[in-house]
């Protein structure tokens, strides 16, 4: 007997008059909820619930590859299309296509959903906390407000690598419950670390600072340093 006959079974003894859901059912037997309710209201016939229990990757698989990526998403590992693909292959012991990925996406529109996205360190993902940021701001502002820190003399400098050793911009399936959450805003890589960096300083009275940018050398030009003055620049 098919998943779906066993939910159908399943409804029909319920008593008159106990309520049930096309959500909660389903979830317990791993079938497709929309597929229950068209089964059970007569539009869909045997045969047709037959194929669609049969498919490769079944339905069951379907709700395990959803939940995967999840986990994956609570990870930082938001897969690929083509990760999805291999992941559904290998349940379905069969290649399936590149359309069976966006289909299966569209299946379930309410819980994956496909963005692009950037590299992050692992280290930055684990340091990644609202109590954290809320810590550092209440922190932060309290000393403003202690020493009467004047927004001119406050300045935000930050840093920027590029092309060596950073991922490239990709689009990745993540889990809509947790990226609208804002859980998973990136995808993690191997924080190599050889590059071209940028230098930007910005005022907080909207002023800023020619930015720098800093390059790999192997030798120190006198030029560079010609302005250094012993006893008074630290080097």
């Amino acid at each position: 007997i098919s998943p779906i006959e066993d939910v159908i079974t399943a409804i029909k003894s319920c008593e008159s008059g106990d309520d049930f859901t096309y959500t909660e059912v389903p979830n317990q037997f791993g079938v497709e909820r929309s597929m229950l309710s068209r089964r059970h209201k007569g539009k869909t016939s045997s045969f047709e619930a037959k194929a669609i229990s049969q498919k490769k990757p079944s339905l069951e698989q379907e709700l395990e590859l959803v939940r995967y990526i999840g986990d994956l998403s609570k990870r930082g590992l938001p897969p690929t299309r083509e990760m999805i693909q291999n992941f559904a292959s290998a349940m379905a012991k069969e290649d399936v296509s590149e359309s069976w990925v966006t289909h299966n996406v569209n299946n379930y529109e309410d819980q994956l959903t496909a963005k692009w996205t950037t590299g992050m360190d692992r280290v930055r993902h684990q340091a990644d906390s609202e109590d954290k940021y809320k810590l550092y701001l209440d922190l932060l502002h309290s000393e403003i407000d202690e020493y009467q820190v004047e927004p001119q003399h406050m300045y935000n400098m930050d840093e920027k690598g590029f092309l060596i050793g950073v991922t490239s911009r990709s689009k990745r399936i993540f889990s809509k419950h947790l990226w609208q959450q804002g859980q998973v805003p990136a995808s993690l890589q191997d924080g190599s670390r050889e590059w071209v960096t940028v230098l930007a300083s910005i005022c907080a009275d909207r002023s800023a600072l020619p930015p720098a940018l800093i390059y790999q050398g192997k030798t120190l030009q006198s030029s560079w340093v010609e302005d250094v003055k012993v006893g008074k620049h630290n080097v």
